[in-house]
């Protein structure tokens, strides 16, 4: 009797090969693909400290001083360096921001160039943009300031890991109390990391050169 080979399991062998060998593919090409981009490679902060991960940044849209838009689209490609106060704040937010302008003068236009300071006001009824934009100009005409509802305040400081909370006066003259760090936003619009006070500019000059020299 004539012995003929097993066609149809031979077949069945090598169906089942290649489809393991499509699904590794294609898993390999999912972890190329779509793989998440590494923290970025700097040298340890003097004023902070990156995360061990990256954390993503929600949609949102605050008005300008100047008239515009900001929203998370305006965070992609270069360093931009959040703080969220307010203009009425006695101590924390001046001392804050002219920590930064004092070491943004000291940096060279090109370092300035891959970066953004934005301060992000979380008293919207008493910071309208007009109000906005004459207290960050006297600190730096390059700086940056927004303000917006609390529907878009809210979930955006908890999602950036901060928090605001305004107290209640009858004269209308209360105070804010928000968190005093600076979140750390990298080109690819992810927060990476905070600045925290005390903020001394020749640490503060080191870690914004530091930002602004990375790849």
């Amino acid at each position: 009797m004539t012995a003929f080979p097993a066609r149809g399991r031979i077949t069945a062998n090598w169906m089942i090969l290649i489809a393991a060998l499509a699904a590794a593919l294609g898993l390999w090409l999912g972890m190329r693909l779509f793989a998440p981009a590494p923290m970025p490679q700097l040298p340890p902060l003097q004023s902070g400290m990156l995360f061990p991960h990256p954390r993503s940044v929600p949609t949102f849209e605050l008005a300008r001083s100047d008239g515009g838009k900001l929203t998370e689209a305006e965070l992609l490609s270069h360093w931009t360096l959040v703080f969220f106060g307010y203009t009425h704040c006695p101590d924390v937010c001046p001392t804050t921001i002219a920590a930064f302008a004092q070491a943004w003068k000291k940096l060279e236009p090109a370092e300035r160039a891959r970066l953004r300071f934005v301060f992000i006001s979380v008293d919207p009824a008493r910071d309208t943009p007009e109000h906005l934009g004459q207290y960050i100009r006297y600190f730096d005409k390059e700086f940056i300031a927004a303000t917006g509802s609390d529907d878009v305040l809210t979930p955006l400081t908890r999602a950036l890991g901060l928090l605001y909370s305004r107290g209640t006066a009858a004269d209308g003259n209360y105070l804010v109390d928000h968190s005093a760090s600076v979140v750390m936003i990298d080109p690819l619009g992810r927060e990476v990391g905070l600045l925290r006070p005390p903020f001394e500019t020749p640490k503060l000059l080191a870690d914004l050169q530091a930002l602004a020299r990375s790849p």
